[in-house]
């Protein structure tokens, strides 16, 4: 291969991991791995909207570009991608046969359909049990209501690419809906039927990975892919405000939530971290990691809770141990740790106070309805959100970080120890 092809190898690959959900330090270290294997010496420069590539052999000098929006998050793209670099760098797979085997793993299609929307359905549904719904009628609105978005989503994206149209339109589809069943008194004041389906479309993922990226002082990924998720939330925001308001109905600020049993806890988290995964196409192989440290993750906030902690303590005690178990699973199953570590702990989303502090601004503009009370209501729930994600992302990525450079110094190790062995097994015996 000349210096064209193996640049384009290692760009390519570098892209399938970037757009589809891979942190940015776990990408840069694959596509190092990847160019030594190939004799190249190459730097990967990430951002957001496109990776660069500069490449040099001898005297040639190499620069090349790709498109590569992360917006994306697809697991077994990831892992199948991570797999395939590992066998190029061990000698399974050739050279040669790398751009078809990336082409093949670009195209893997999505989760079908229709397990897409069971999953969508199974997740709100289950998030609306953590939040302390009582009636079985208004589950089973939340169960249509996400089921209808999730639809709605898949149909939009045949014929749209805009990554804020999709969840603007399911979020204004639960707004409807959840007014409707206000409207019948089938929702109570926290609006659990408007809600919870809104809350599955929040882009945990895009958070844990800007907050990574900003960790190591990548400042301008790192804000980018902060300042896409919070665009995302304002679309959801405004289609469930907007929802909501065509009949008239609005989203309390400040309501607070129903305490559930520890047994209906762990068992609602389970399968709020399986749907989520399903949304994430991970492949079905890995799903027990995901289920099983989330479920244990909520039982450990719901016992921090019991002793009289925070909701950001409890965030924070449930991610640690999240970060400390998965990121070497993450490791071995070549797995992006944003996506699995979000799955793992997405009922501690603050979606529902981002959502009241959007409605309470709206609210505030109406200078008829300012109020002190309301003023409150506002900036304590947007201050709740900002806590619990910083105290989400400091329990998933301190852990990470420290693990990450253990294992990095363990490589290291063996390299050097591996490199002394075979050079003392090439000295010539006295």
């Amino acid at each position: 291969m000349n210096l064209e092809e193996q640049a384009d190898v290692v760009l390519t690959f570098g892209q399938a991991l970037h757009v589809n959900g891979q942190s940015t330090d776990e990408t840069l270290a694959a596509t190092g791995r990847l160019s030594n294997s190939l004799g190249l010496r190459a730097t990967i420069i990430p951002s957001w909207g496109e990776l660069q590539l500069e490449a040099t052999e001898g005297t040639t000098r190499l620069a090349s570009l790709v498109a590569a929006n992360p917006t994306g998050v697809h697991m077994e793209r990831v892992a199948s991608a991570m797999k395939a670099i590992d066998e190029i760098t061990a000698g399974h797979l050739p050279p040669t046969a790398a751009l078809p085997t990336i082409g093949r793993i670009s195209h893997a299609p999505p989760a079908p359909t229709w397990l897409f929307a069971l999953a969508a359905a199974a997740g709100a549904a289950s998030l609306s049990v953590l939040y302390g719904i009582q009636h079985i009628a208004a589950v089973m609105l939340i169960v249509l209501s996400a089921a209808a978005g999730a639809l709605l989503r898949r149909i939009l994206a045949h014929y749209s690419t805009n990554a804020f149209l999709q969840p603007l339109c399911a979020a204004l589809l639960a707004g409807i809906i959840g007014a409707f069943a206000v409207r019948y008194q089938l929702s109570s004041p926290l609006r659990l039927v408007a809600v919870c389906p809104c809350m599955i479309l929040v882009p945990g993922p895009h958070v844990l990975n800007g907050m990574m990226d900003l960790s190591v002082a990548r400042i301008s990924l790192g804000a980018s892919r902060l300042l896409y998720a919070a665009l995302v939330v304002l679309a959801i925001s405004a289609g469930l405000l907007l929802g909501l308001g065509l009949l008239g109905v609005s989203l309390p600020v400040g309501e607070p939530g129903r305490a559930v049993p520890l047994w209906l806890d762990i068992l609602a988290a389970g399968v709020a971290v399986g749907a989520f995964s399903i949304f994430f196409s991970m492949p079905l192989r890995m799903l027990g990691w995901p289920v099983a440290i989330g479920m244990i993750a909520h039982a450990l906030r719901w016992w921090t809770l019991s002793l009289g902690g925070g909701a950001t303590i409890g965030a924070f005690v449930a991610c640690l141990l999240v970060g400390l178990v998965l990121t070497p699973v993450a490791h071995r199953w070549h797995m992006p740790f944003a996506a699995i570590g979000f799955a793992s702990v997405v009922s501690l989303m603050p979606g529902v106070f981002l959502f009241r502090m959007s409605s309470g601004l709206l609210q505030l503009a109406n200078s008829a309805n300012t109020t002190m009370p309301l003023l409150g209501a506002t900036v304590a729930d947007g201050m709740i959100a900002f806590a619990i994600v910083l105290a989400m992302s400091l329990g998933l990525i301190v852990p990470k970080i420290v693990i990450d450079r253990l294992h990095l110094s363990r490589s290291i190790y063996a390299k050097v120890r591996n490199g002394a062995v075979l050079t003392a097994a090439r000295e010539p015996q006295p």
